[in-house]
């Protein structure tokens, strides 16, 4: 008979102290003694209680305990991310389909969601841009604004979104400064900076700078897989063709 968690059979707190665990031993023993409480079940908890206290008496075997529960939750969290950043990437991609580029007369490329304006470079903002002292991104031509990536481009290689100052953002601010979110959430929702509160589909809608910068910062790390694909959907981003066959070898004849 294995004891997987001896604290789960003693009914105490990981982090609570040895005269705790041992009391709580003694209170257990006296419960499912077999002079007290006989039956095959009672004796088969006396022995798991009894294997549970020989693993958490002494110091040493405590010790090895907690390295092992430590390492057992740590994979358990490990398994909980990926499958969580596979789940984003699968609804980004069914959220934001890749659009076609567009046309010269009809530029729509970054308009707030719901506004119905479609304006020109150069036009005044939007009345429904409601981010004062921030650019509109529909105001720019979009060809200017993507970033090419290598073929073997991969997550957190952004080179764009330098334009934030990091030391303008977030805190110094306070946190949500920017308001509550507009509606309409997609994806994962940030608890930190000035877009406190507000999902990535709704940030990717009023302010692709920031989501350019967040790919950058390590605290964005988390969010890589969903901010590639919302930047790919408005063409901030996109894979630059290669082609071998113009490419010179280091010591090829010319």
């Amino acid at each position: 008979m294995t004891i997987t968690d001896p604290y789960k059979t003693l009914q105490v707190d990981p982090e609570a102290e040895d005269e705790v665990i041992e009391a709580a031993y003694r209170r257990l023993a006296r419960k499912y003694h077999p002079d007290v409480a006989p039956g095959p079940e009672a004796q088969d908890r006396m022995v798991r209680i009894n294997q549970a206290w020989e693993m958490l008496r002494e110091p040493s075997r405590r010790a090895a305990v907690d390295r092992a529960r430590a390492r057992s939750a740590g994979t358990a969290a490990r398994a909980a991310a990926a499958e969580g950043r596979a789940r984003a990437q699968a609804q980004a991609r069914a959220a934001y389909p890749q659009q076609p580029a567009p046309s010269p007369t009809s530029r729509t490329y970054g308009a707030p969601t719901g506004s119905g304006h479609a304006r020109h470079p150069g036009e005044a903002p939007s009345p429904s841009w409601g981010f004062p002292g921030m650019t509109d991104p529909a105001g720019q031509d979009p060809a200017s604004r993507t970033q090419f990536v290598s073929p073997n481009w991969t997550s957190g290689r952004s080179n764009a979104g330098g334009t934030y100052d990091q030391g303008t953002m977030g805190t110094p601010q306070g946190e949500g400064a920017i308001g509550p979110p507009p509606g309409s959430p997609f994806g994962s929702v940030l608890n930190f900076g000035r877009y406190a509160g507000w999902s990535l589909g709704e940030i990717g809608r009023a302010d692709l700078e920031y989501l350019e910068w967040l790919d950058r910062m390590p605290i964005g790390r988390t969010y890589q897989a969903e901010i590639d694909e919302i930047l790919r959907s408005h063409r901030r981003r996109a894979t630059a063709s290669s082609d071998k066959g113009s490419q010179r070898g280091l010591f090829r004849r010319r």
